[in-house]
């Protein structure tokens, strides 16, 4: 899988190849992305920074940051 980040749209982006056929809601602003045979191919997150603060903070005082 492949990530990708969208600072302008503030959208972080896990995938892999595959076409998209099907978007599940999980939690307001993280969506799955299915392909057609309702395989896993994508997740996104929407306001990723908002949304996944309370991740990152931690990992930052970790490695020092």
């Amino acid at each position: 899988m492949n990530v990708y980040y969208d600072d302008e749209l503030d959208i972080l982006y896990i995938a892999k190849k595959g076409q998209e056929e099907e978007v599940i809601e999980i939690y307001p602003g993280i969506n799955l992305e299915m392909d057609k045979y309702g395989k896993l191919i994508g997740i996104e997150f929407l306001n990723a920074s908002r949304l996944l603060k309370n991740v990152l903070k931690p990992l930052e005082q970790k490695a020092g940051l």
